[in-house]
């Protein structure tokens, strides 16, 4: 499709303003995370019963959506960026109080509420509308002297992670919190209260593993193999191994037969095992690029909101890719916590794509004057 620099519709000023880099390298992710639960998903899906192209099928259908939601948001101008901000703030945490009532337990924790023909996680929903609420939040404060933004922002990741935590969703916890240290750092806080922040975050992840079992088995099993059962680590780690630089060829690798998560969690060692470490270094790349371009474009940004909400949404999708693949290489204990984008999961898509819509809209070329 050829559109003209001349063309003044919806889609003409988009395409031209757009960063095409950006776009780029979410729709390569987008492609690749086809192939990939292609690969993973259709032990799993005749184990349930269904046809070996069951998760695929669902794939594409949330994929479509994903898309569209994409492409939407970021037509939009930070000022309707951030009152979509807002409402899905809302509807989120609604949704969130609502698990401990109403939620479906799995693995001992409420994190999902079933609604007729399909099953919804708030949390992952929650994520993009706090950064960039939070965002909003401290740039108002900036702007206006006396302005509460950072003690509301604070009320609200304590209120959020006072809910989190009551699921219990330890590893959602560290991530917004890593998240909103990170904007909180931005936004020019003294570094003694940072250093205090970070202390404070420490122990909590203390008393999390004092009064939290699963945690405490996790990092237990992390630091110490043989204090537990290792069974999806071992296979993940050996799948990597048997992949070696090539790969076993599409197909023909085993850990999707012997990993219940092939294909959301554990999506990563069938990269390797099946495409080699090539393409696994490739994946990486792809999430390193993004980040680094969007950080890239904040470099001559003058407007504080922006910023501030640009670099959030960047530092959310980074950690939640490098979280996902440090735990199936066992650099860091287990989480699950899906690979943005490639890992099978219909909430934590179609809340990343909202993400991606909202950063590719922020880091529009207009976007500087239409505040």
């Amino acid at each position: 499709m050829v559109i003209a620099r001349s063309d003044r519709s919806v889609l003409g000023r988009w395409w031209w303003t757009v960063d095409h880099w950006l776009l780029g390298g979410i729709a390569l992710l987008l492609i690749i995370g086809v192939f990939l639960i292609q690969a993973a998903s259709p032990a799993g899906a005749l184990h349930l019963g269904q046809s070996s192209f069951y998760f695929v099928e669902r794939h594409l259908f949330q994929l479509s959506l994903g898309v569209m939601l994409m492409i939407g948001i970021s037509l939009l101008t930070p000022p309707q960026i951030r009152l979509a901000a807002l409402l899905l703030f809302l509807a989120s945490f609604l949704l969130l109080v609502a698990t401990l009532y109403i939620g479906a337990e799995i693995k001992g924790a409420q994190r999902w509420i079933h609604l007729p023909g399909l099953s919804v996680q708030p949390s992952e929903f929650l994520k993009p509308a706090f950064i960039v609420l939070c965002a909003r939040l401290f740039s108002r404060t900036a702007e206006t002297p006396g302005f509460p933004g950072a003690w509301l922002a604070a009320g609200l990741f304590a209120a959020i992670a006072a809910v989190l935590l009551m699921q219990p969703d330890m590893g959602m916890v560290v991530l917004i919190s890593a998240v909103f240290m990170v904007q909180l750092f931005l936004s020019g806080v003294p570094v003694m209260l940072m250093a205090f922040l970070v202390a404070l975050g420490a122990g909590g992840l203390g008393l999390g593993y004092m009064f939290l079992p699963h945690v405490a088995s996790r990092i237990d099993r992390f630091l110490n193999p043989d204090s537990g059962d290792t069974y999806q680590i071992t296979r993940s780690l050996e799948a990597f191994h048997n992949g070696g630089w090539l790969g076993m060829g599409p197909g023909e690798g085993q850990a999707k037969m012997q990993l219940p998560d092939a294909h959301t969690d554990f999506i990563f060692p069938v990269a390797g095992e099946e495409f080699g470490l090539i393409a696994c270094l490739i994946i990486v790349a792809l999430f390193a690029f993004i980040v680094l371009r969007g950080f890239w474009r904040l470099v001559r940004e003058s407007d504080f909101f922006i910023f501030l909400a640009v670099a959030g949404l960047l530092t959310e999708f980074g950690l939640q890719a490098a979280i996902n693949m440090g735990s199936s290489l066992h650099l860091l204990p287990t989480k699950g916590m899906t690979l943005p984008f490639i890992s099978y999961g219909g909430s934590s898509l179609l809340a990343l794509s909202i993400a991606m819509g909202m950063l590719l809209g922020l880091t529009r070329k207009q976007a500087r004057t239409l505040r």
